[in-house]
């Protein structure tokens, strides 16, 4: 059904001449900003709630509302939700979509005492706030599967590097846990952020409050929040969660560049310490014999991607007045994109790293000159014969590697030299077995 009247923008009473149609493209946000319809949709529920708490909808008209609001939310849902040009965000179509569904002699009443200011902030906080968890979610995942691979494989040596030229020897496992252990600060930064994420801005109206006393209190409760904006003015005009956001998002993106970095680095054919997946690499259509790290490469351009977003939006902010100003529409959009990308490139670096192989014993053949494609598969006979013979890679002789590829020389023995030089790094943070068992009990404890 549709009572309502010829069709108006919630800003329309002062306006008697239309829009340039240029103007209402450049000033349309529905079309990035759909995407919090479940969060308006959560936010108006509890404002028709906190309505009938000060007697503008009686107990009757709540329930109407709730459940037409229900109804619009189950239209996005099955992708059913049909937009009408006049749509200028998420906001004006929902309650308009609200109007034809129970009339707008109710529907109508939603916006009372609220505007699209304390609105579009409760929005994006409650949309920011399920992201953050998904992204949390992610980034355990990232963790978890590093602290794991650190676990599994402390017998394998590598070179340690400073200044990319070779210093000290070290465990695969060592170079794993300190790129886990920026990963750990960034779940703790992330962390950190989300009380000052959920601030409840609803009931704060354009600037100066909500001239109905509805309970704000009672708003925060409902919502979830963990306390509510203060200020009026300040709870309209902050966006220094989505700033703080993006800042997060841009080191916790530098964090992932030096690994990708790293790693990129470690399986090419020069350093042959790691080999990627096939199901994260590309071949070349005129070089056969290349392996491409593209998932590594993705990720670490994805980096100055999101630190741009974070950039752009604080020259935004820096020159903006008290309370809301409509350049704050462009938050939107970097903040999506962010992310998207963040919660994108944890997935894609955790299968990375749950999939590459590692091995010091194909490090030592390709400076024999065999060829990398070859150390993979004699490296792994050396561990399958360890294996077999329950015992470690150091505990077999060189005529054993001998009849395993007659690249294996006397001086194999020197790899299992370095075992001895790590071993006696035993201070904390070091890289013998010991504290590396410290170092993964640190790590795990923090995802608890």
């Amino acid at each position: 059904m549709s009572d309502q009247p010829a069709k108006q923008k919630l800003w329309g009473g002062r306006f008697t001449g239309k829009t340039d149609p240029l103007m209402h493209e450049f000033n349309q946000s529905l079309k990035y900003d759909q995407r919090m319809h479940a969060a308006d949709i959560r936010g108006s529920i509890a404002y028709a709630k906190a309505l009938t708490r000060v007697g503008i909808l009686t107990k009757e008209e709540e329930t109407k509302m709730i459940e037409g609001l229900e109804a619009v939310g189950r239209e996005w849902t099955i992708g059913q939700f049909k937009a009408e040009p006049d749509d200028e965000d998420i906001h004006t179509a929902n309650e308009r979509r609200l109007s034809q569904l129970i009339g707008s002699e109710i529907g109508g009443k939603l916006h009372t005492g609220r505007s699209r200011n304390d609105q579009v902030a409760t929005d994006m906080r409650l949309w920011l706030l399920d992201e953050v968890e998904d992204i949390q979610a992610s980034l355990k995942a990232l963790i978890r599967v590093i602290i794991e691979r650190a676990d599994k494989e402390r017998d394998i040596l590598l070179p340690g590097y400073t200044h990319l030229q070779r210093g000290q020897p070290i465990r695969w496992s060592h170079f794993l846990l300190s790129h886990a252990l920026s990963f750990r600060y960034d779940l703790e930064r992330l962390q950190q952020l989300i009380p000052r994420i959920s601030v409840l801005p609803l009931g704060s109206g354009a600037l100066a409050g909500n001239p109905f006393a509805v309970d704000r209190e009672f708003l925060a409760k409902e919502l979830g929040f963990k306390s509510l904006a203060e200020n009026s003015m300040w709870g309209v005009g902050d966006r220094d969660f989505i700033a703080e956001f993006l800042m997060w998002a841009s080191l916790t993106m530098t964090h992932m560049s030096r690994i990708s970095e790293d790693l990129i680095i470690y399986s090419t054919a020069e350093f042959g310490f790691v080999t990627l997946s096939d199901a994260y690499s590309t071949g070349s259509s005129i070089m056969p014999q290349k392996k491409n790290p593209d998932s590594l490469e993705l990720l670490r351009g994805k980096s100055g991607r999101i630190f741009g977003h974070m950039a752009g939006f604080m020259m935004t902010l820096k020159g903006l007045p008290s309370t809301y100003n409509k350049d704050l529409q462009e938050d939107k959009e970097p903040l999506f994109d962010a992310a998207d990308n963040i919660s994108a490139s944890l997935k894609i670096a955790e299968g990375v790293i749950a999939t590459m192989e590692a091995t010091d014993l194909a490090d030592y053949l390709v400076r024999k000159g065999v060829p990398f494609r070859e150390t993979h598969h004699v490296s792994g006979r050396a561990v399958a014969l360890a294996e077999a013979r329950r015992c470690q890679l150091n505990d077999l002789n060189v005529d054993d590697y001998k009849k395993l590829h007659p690249k294996f020389d006397d001086d194999v023995v020197q790899v299992f030299d370095f075992e001895a030089s790590v071993e006696r790094r035993m201070a904390i943070g070091g890289p013998s077995r010991k504290t590396l068992d410290r170092q993964i009990s640190v790590l795990r404890a923090a995802l608890q």
